[in-house]
């Protein structure tokens, strides 16, 4: 039997699971099945998002899940994102109902603002000048928040949050909004612990979702002189100590750090593997060893919008 997962409680009440399913880059044909394999293993909370490009096919998954008995809509926990290119208030409630549509559901128990860099309007997902860089809208990701307000009162989403968003944008979001966030995700692992911009989120009660908790070892940008965090001396030393996986010991050092964590993969008995992490504990030593690896080690690609006015990176 599946272990409990813990759930977070969110400054507006819902609870959220500790650990969820990632899906970013998560193949066609590969996508369903992990889906099913999570749910199977006990998964309830899944991080999507409209830029994944593959939410239809997880809402084909999770439909067989829930005809079949497996689990019901209330147990599930589903995340969904609004790309940069749909930042107008005017349509942020439309774009919500495209994901609903996408993944057979009827609300969203969170939906985020993925990034605070809005895009140009009306020319796809990655509209890119021909300096190479993606063009710039002017809409201010405070108009953007309006829109996920309105979301809410429309009765199709639970809690919303944002993403990749730096201390100063969330304060700015907390200073004007009608409805607080709950979450602001951003990349957060060993190489990179964010514990400024963490500790500031907390402390104001906005949770933290960690993605790329691993590093991201099979990004397609990584070269082959890239570390790779699973496999550091320091932690794979501590995962011995348990008889666990590197995996396992950068899973259980985000939850005990309070942050929800959601792992990617898209096999099967990895993700199975990724869910026991509910029978051991990191002692203060094994936190500060791994914190030690700290080295402002982002993964996540700036590429062709570092040059926007809102590209979050430039703070702590």
């Amino acid at each position: 039997m599946a272990p409990a997962v813990p759930n977070v409680i969110l400054n507006n009440g819902c609870k959220m699971p500790v650990l969820g399913l990632g899906t970013w880059n998560s193949k066609p044909g590969e996508v369903a099945a992990a889906v099913k394999a999570a749910i199977d293993a006990g998964y309830r909370h899944f991080d999507c998002a409209m830029c994944y490009k593959n939410e239809k096919e997880i809402g084909g998954a999770l439909k067989e899940k829930m005809q079949d008995g497996t689990v019901k809509r209330e147990e599930l926990f589903i995340t969904s994102k609004l790309w940069n290119t749909f930042h107008s208030r005017e349509i942020v409630v439309l774009t919500c109902k495209k994901s609903l549509e996408d993944l057979g559901l009827a609300y969203l128990d969170l939906y985020l603002i993925h990034w605070p860099t809005g895009f140009k309007e009306g020319e796809g997902f990655d509209p890119v000048g021909p300096d190479g860089n993606y063009i710039a809208s002017d809409i201010d990701y405070t108009e953007t928040w309006e829109g996920m307000q309105d979301c809410v009162d429309a009765g199709i989403v639970k809690s919303i949050g944002v993403s990749n968003f730096d201390a100063k944008q969330v304060d700015r979001i907390l200073d004007m909004c009608k409805i607080k966030p709950v979450i602001n995700q951003f990349e957060c692992h060993p190489y990179l612990n964010r514990k400024e911009l963490v500790s500031h989120c907390q402390r104001k009660t906005v949770a933290v979702t960690a993605y790329s908790p691993f590093a991201c070892p099979n990004r397609p940008w990584a070269k082959p002189t890239d570390p790779l965090l699973l496999d550091e001396p320091a932690i794979k030393g501590i995962a011995k100590k348990y008889n666990k996986s590197p995996a396992h010991v950068l899973i259980r050092y985000q939850i005990q750090r309070d942050i929800i964590v959601i792992p990617k993969s898209v096999t099967p008995s990895q993700i199975e593997s990724n869910f026991q992490v509910f029978d051991f504990e990191l002692t203060k030593d094994d936190m500060a060893k791994i914190d030690n690896l700290d080295c402002n080690g982002t993964i996540c690609p700036k590429g062709m919008f570092d040059h926007h006015p809102n590209f979050p990176f430039k703070l702590p």
